[in-house]
């Protein structure tokens, strides 16, 4: 498996998905990897990403498994949220 392809080549994908990493310095399969969707998706929302949604989420979770976004549970999708609810709790002192 390549994991060096540009953002865009990815399943699920595209050329909008691409620019919003590319803010973050996300440009290849390899970074995503890297940090993840969960934490690609943390980022972008610290970032203050315009456009962000979920499907972004999913979308980068999904490429990450190759399979189609539209076909990952609720149970799934829900973990996810919850993960990502976790990642932007502030650190306690």
């Amino acid at each position: 498996m390549a994991t060096s392809r540009p953002i865009a080549a990815m399943r699920n994908l595209g050329p909008a998905t691409a620019r919003m990493l590319a803010e973050i310095d996300i440009r290849s399969e390899q970074d995503l990897r890297a940090l993840g969707a969960v934490g690609a998706f943390a980022r972008l929302r610290f970032a203050c990403i315009p456009g962000l949604s979920l499907n972004a989420l999913y979308a980068m979770h999904a490429a990450l498994n190759d399979i189609h976004w539209r076909a990952m549970s609720a149970d799934a999708k829900a973990s996810l949220r919850s993960e990502v609810e976790r990642a932007l709790e502030p650190i306690p002192r």
